[in-house]
């Protein structure tokens, strides 16, 4: 599989949605399967004044749901049984209050980093560090017992730059990718996805 993909590798641009490995994702599976809603792969990048790129690409299978940072609303995540309505997995933990009730496992966040800058190994750690507050923005809640969130970062080594800065679009790319992924994605398997509950 691993020669297939670098043959096949192109610069267009990535497929994002319910694509490849990831058509079977969602998000908000608090209460199981049935009322989580799609999600998929989402990509994003950024490039700045000096030349310096920051990509991220991430497949957003998370516990949580994926909200909107700047209102908390709730774009894509747990549906209620009653009413269809996106109802909030922090607020439905709350109620369970521990007392159990939890569906876990087999959720993830999880992706890659791309940067053109040099990085240590020490400073890649720190970059994908930073990252991961491109998930919690956007995912709520973000890396729970339940999830395995993971990122991985690749550095190409073309040119210098400052560790604190590249982690720092790391977050920021990590967050639209996560945004992009929910948004691009296409209801299945009798899932709803945002762009349906958007008509």
């Amino acid at each position: 599989m691993g020669y297939e993909a670098c043959r096949v590798a192109s610069d267009a641009p990535v497929a994002e949605g319910t694509v490849g490995a990831w058509t079977g994702v969602a998000v908000g599976g608090i209460l199981g399967p049935g009322q989580a809603m799609k999600s998929g792969l989402g990509s994003a990048a950024r490039s700045l004044d000096d030349g310096l790129t920051v990509g991220a690409l991430v497949a957003v299978n998370a516990l949580g749901d994926v909200v909107e940072p700047s209102t908390g609303e709730i774009l894509a995540g747990v549906r209620s049984p009653e009413t269809d309505d996106l109802s909030g997995t922090l607020a439905l933990m709350g109620r369970l209050g521990g007392r159990g009730g939890l569906i876990g496992g087999g959720n993830t966040v999880i992706g890659v980093v791309a940067t053109d800058a040099r990085l240590t190994k020490e400073e890649a750690n720190k970059v994908v560090q930073m990252a991961q507050d491109g998930v919690a923005r956007m995912v709520r809640p973000a890396h729970t017992m339940y999830d395995g969130d993971t990122l991985f970062a690749l550095a190409t080594g073309e040119r210098e730059a400052d560790v604190s800065l590249v982690g720092a679009y790391a977050a920021e790319v990590v967050a639209e990718a996560v945004l992009r992924a929910v948004k691009t994605a296409r209801g299945a398997a009798g899932l709803p996805a945002y762009g349906d509950r958007r008509r």
